[in-house]
């Protein structure tokens, strides 16, 4: 059995506890996951069954969409609302407040890891620490937050929505509190949900109590392995050159129709008919398409 399952996670589930689920339900033992969501978080999360599961390191990481929730006024230990609360203070910010420090977190951004992260110092996990009170340095890591709007704010209640769209690593609770600092206030995160992650959405998404219910019937929701990769150009060879990639040899950019030229590094879906091989990469030094990763 091989191919992708998008799971609408619920809430109080983790991504090893969705993994378990698929697993036992599909009865399938190589199963894996694109990215991990927090207990609290909800939605998309594309599980890899079998051979899919060697397609992780090639997907994009600028592919995530979330919808947050946030509340003025409160900071937590967690940066969101499942854990301690530290401080209240009193909350007068308007709307156009809040538009105003939005452009500081769009684009490339330098962002701290909190302290409940599964982010390593020195051979142990920062949450780790955070449960014994330890509060260590941690070094602020590029990312990217590519789209970033106010959905709703509630003057009255100092409560409102984010929808962005972001790169790995990204932490939207860290973004939150940032943006009460910004507004010289505090901030935590108090719902976030995946809309979109590996160019999937909520709408090609199923529960996982569904998955739970069907077991092997579940099946049918399998998407190929090649779905993963919509984004990249689609190559299709002759029979003899389909052997020779599905043997592990490269095949002559000269005799690749449209790639005589092409950059090199490019990744190309590669097709035997309607079949999909796996991926080739471009190497301009040997003037080949390597391959990359069969499936």
């Amino acid at each position: 059995m091989k191919g992708i399952l998008i799971i609408d996670k619920p809430q109080a589930f983790t991504s090893f506890d969705v993994v378990a689920v698929v697993r036992k339900s599909l009865h399938e033992k190589k199963v894996g996951h694109t990215g991990t969501l927090d207990p609290m978080a909800t939605g998309v999360l594309p599980i890899l069954l079998g051979s899919a599961a060697k397609a992780q390191v090639f997907l994009p990481d600028t592919d995530k969409e979330y919808v947050c929730e946030f509340r003025l006024g409160i900071a937590t230990d967690t940066l969101d609302i499942t854990g301690t609360v530290l401080k209240e203070c009193p909350s007068a910010v308007r709307t156009a407040d809040i538009e105003r420090v939005l452009p500081l977190f769009r684009g490339n951004i330098q962002q701290k890891p909190p302290m409940y992260s599964a982010v390593s110092k020195d051979g142990v996990r920062l949450y780790e620490l955070a449960r014994k009170g330890i509060e260590v340095e941690r070094e602020a890591r590029p990312v990217t937050i590519s789209e970033l709007e106010l959905l709703h704010f509630d003057e009255t209640a100092q409560c409102g929505q984010l929808r962005l769209a972001c790169s790995k690593g990204t932490y939207v609770r860290v973004l939150c509190d940032d943006m009460g600092k910004a507004l010289h206030n505090c901030c935590t995160m108090t719902a976030l949900r995946r809309t979109r992650a590996c160019g999937f959405t909520l709408a090609d998404a199923i529960p996982l109590a569904e998955v739970r219910e069907l077991g092997e019937a579940a099946q049918k929701y399998l998407r190929p392995v090649d779905s993963l990769f919509a984004h990249l150009p689609a190559l299709t060879v002759s029979e003899k050159q389909a052997f020779r990639f599905g043997n592990g040899g490269g095949l002559l950019l000269s005799r690749l129709r449209g790639l005589s030229d092409a950059a090199d590094g490019t990744l190309y879906r590669v097709y035997d008919g309607s079949t999909f091989l796996g991926l080739g990469v471009v190497h301009a030094e040997k003037e080949e398409l390597s391959v990359a990763k069969k499936f």
